[in-house]
């Protein structure tokens, strides 16, 4: 059980980092709102994930797993719909990306 807690830990670790290059290596809004959304869904996910594990391993109450429980389905549930939300508000402000889009749904939307 305790490796479980290891490999969780470190799998969100993994991902936090990741996404803190990404923020600094990207070249536009876009890219840096993606690599953010991956450090809070995937590193919170995953850190959550094991605090779950070792509360079950450390004998904590029900009441701890359930706390952790909705926190990690409030964290998986709004931030990849708050990241769409600055998305479009970046589109919709003007904000151009570094490379012109290959699939610009939202310029299709605005068309309609």
């Amino acid at each position: 059980m305790i490796y479980a807690i290891y490999v969780f830990i470190a799998i969100g670790v993994f991902f936090s980092f990741v996404g803190t290059l990404g923020v600094m290596r990207m070249p536009d809004v876009y890219g840096k709102l993606q690599a953010s959304t991956c450090i809070a869904t995937m590193g919170t996910l995953s850190i959550t994930v094991a605090g779950v594990l070792y509360a079950i391993h450390a004998g904590m109450g029900v009441s701890v797993c359930i706390k952790l429980a909705i926190l990690l389905l409030f964290v998986w549930g709004t931030n990849p719909v708050s990241n769409h939300a600055l998305i479009k508000a970046a589109y919709k402000m003007g904000v151009k990306p570094y490379k012109e889009f290959k699939i610009d749904s939202y310029k299709e939307e605005e068309k309609k």
